[in-house]
């Protein structure tokens, strides 16, 4: 049996520049979050999530006062098989980056995904993103996208 791509000719979008702020450093918003994840490699393309509009700065919102992230992504196709490895790689590399008393939901776009329903419930169950993460072909998969040098 022969696997291919799952889509084999994504849309490629060129980075945008980043921004460089001065405001307060412990003051966290949506670009500041944006800025940390968008360079995350898609797990079937050498291209970032940000390049594949998978991520985008209006996906992301903070709210300080509930202490709650949500990001919402864009799979590229809505058969995307990869859509929990970009939820996983979200995740992690959000874990690093948060204090414990931020809830992070992890979202695929309204529509956006064939199984919405049961991405999401796999996004954001503990228990079942920690399975994850000890599957060690997964694990693995997961630390290639996040510390790629290939972007």
């Amino acid at each position: 049996m022969t696997l291919g791509l799952i889509n084999a000719n994504p849309v490629v979008h060129a980075k945008k520049e980043r921004i460089s702020r001065s405001e307060d450093p412990h003051a966290v918003d949506a670009l500041d979050i944006y800025d940390f994840v968008r360079d995350i490699r898609d797990p079937e393309h050498p291209y970032s999530l940000e390049q594949l509009s998978v991520l985008s700065e209006e996906s992301i919102t903070v709210d300080h006062e509930l202490g709650r992230i949500l990001i919402t992504f864009t799979p590229t196709v809505q058969h995307c098989s990869m859509a929990t490895v970009i939820g996983l790689c979200l995740r992690v590399k959000l874990k690093h980056y948060f204090p414990p008393h931020y809830k992070v939901d992890i979202k695929v776009s309204p529509g956006s995904h064939a199984d919405e329903e049961s991405v999401n419930k796999q996004l954001n169950d503990k228990e079942r993103v920690v399975a994850a993460l000890e599957n060690p072909n997964l694990r693995q998969l997961v630390e290639e996208c996040l510390y790629s040098n290939e972007l």
